[in-house]
């Protein structure tokens, strides 16, 4: 379902003024309810799981009766103001960048005037790159409380900036650095896994890190009692096993993995390979499947809209995520919510979520025979499916989206003191 974000830039005012409010505490008995200001570098209808984030967390502190404003760039170019889903947002005016036909970018300006206009209580921004960067300033200038969380990992973007193997090292640590300085500003700082929060510690970033889960919404995401076949007609699959992927078609995914070990499932299993998503590597992906012979077991579902991505998880016997620069994975929760068991790959923040032997399985990145064991191992059971996909479901109910919004609704109150 994850496409490559456009890069917003901070480039100008909004284009409607709103008046100021009041400096009563936010939060305290008797006063107004929080005013929030979320800066973010992407937000649909960019499709990642930052930009997925940030729309959740921006939509459900507005239902909690927040007044929250989002700032990012316009996907457009030129620069509006509109509502949606109780949300203020303010699109910032950008231009394509030329390198890359989703980017957008714009030359980055102060936002003093914005953060004036708004009187937030809190800034909280989702990155430390131009609209994170300039939302940081501004709110410091006018003394507003900072509240910050991290989804980078330069394994991200190295991609899309086109560095070569050998330099990637190197850019790693500058970048690091760069996110060092800007995160630094911030009075709180959060990212979602403890896994996460130590590779912050291992950058050299000294500040406490909280880990807030991004959380999923339990009463969308749950075990279906239809049978998969019902599901599988819904997005076009064939009745037969499944393997699911949810997320970019992009480099750190390394789905070309998946494709390789299907072969060996095949071997002994009737089985198929679905990836929900677009991506730079999707015309790769189509070819080394043909190649390998498994053009017909690999279905491309492209764009899967949001309120089509439940009947994807249900028509799925088992989850798959081999990316390596995982600091949650979204994709993966809602799964696990579904009540799939899951294949994951042992890196990053996935262990965090795959207990191997309980609710799946992990395999050392690479190894396409010890991902084909794994899958077939489940592919095989409809018993061990069913048993550790209800594990799964146990865990994903620890990541409840409504208790991840209560927790910020705190932190903010306790930085706005």
């Amino acid at each position: 379902m994850v496409m490559t974000p456009s890069m917003p830039s901070s480039a100008v005012s909004t284009a409607e003024p709103l008046p100021a409010g009041s400096p009563s505490a936010p939060g305290s008995s008797g006063t107004r309810p929080c005013r929030v200001l979320i800066g973010t570098d992407t937000y649909p209808p960019d499709v990642n799981g930052a930009a997925y984030f940030t729309h959740r967390l921006a939509r459900g502190l507005a239902r909690r009766g927040n007044d929250v404003h989002v700032v990012c760039a316009s996907e457009t170019g030129p620069a509006r103001t509109e509502h949606v889903d109780g949300v203020t947002v303010h699109r910032l005016r950008s231009a394509p960048v030329l390198v890359h036909p989703t980017m957008r970018i714009s030359v980055p300006a102060r936002l003093d005037r914005l953060v004036a206009a708004i009187a937030p209580d809190v800034v909280h921004v989702q990155g430390h790159f131009v609209v994170g960067r300039a939302a940081i300033s501004a709110a410091r200038r006018a003394g507003v409380p900072v509240v910050a969380t991290n989804h980078f990992m330069p394994d991200n973007l190295f991609q899309f900036a086109h560095v070569p193997e050998p330099l990637r090292d190197r850019a790693g640590d500058l970048a690091w650095r760069d996110f060092n300085r800007v995160f630094s500003r911030a009075d709180r700082i959060t990212t979602p896994t403890r896994i996460a929060a130590g590779l912050l510690a291992g950058k050299g970033f000294t500040r406490p890190v909280e880990p807030v889960s991004c959380g999923i919404d339990l009463s969308r995401f749950r075990p279906r009692k239809e049978p998969r076949a019902w599901a599988r007609k819904a997005v076009d699959l064939p009745d037969r096993r499944t393997v699911l992927f949810v997320g970019r078609l992009d480099e750190e995914k390394r789905l070309d993995e998946l494709i390789r070990a299907l072969p060996y499932v095949l071997n002994g299993t009737d089985a198929q390979l679905a990836l929900a998503g677009t991506g730079g590597r999707r015309a790769s992906l189509e070819r080394l499947a043909r190649r390998i012979g498994v053009g017909d077991r690999v279905t491309f579902l492209g764009f899967v809209p949001d309120d089509m991505l439940p009947d994807a998880y249900a028509a799925a016997d088992v989850f798959a995520m081999p990316g390596v620069a995982e600091l949650q994975s979204i994709a993966t929760l809602e799964a696990m919510a579904t009540g799939l068991p899951v294949v994951a790959a042992d890196a990053m923040a996935l262990p965090h979520l795959v207990r191997p032997g309980e609710n799946g399985h992990l395999y050392r990145p690479g190894d396409v025979h010890g991902l084909a064991r794994h899958l077939t191992a489940l592919l095989e059971s409809p018993a061990l499916c069913a048993a550790m996909g209800a594990a799964s479901r146990e865990i994903a109910l620890t990541h409840d989206h409504q208790a991840s919004l209560a927790r910020f609704e705190e932190i903010y109150r306790e930085v706005a003191r």
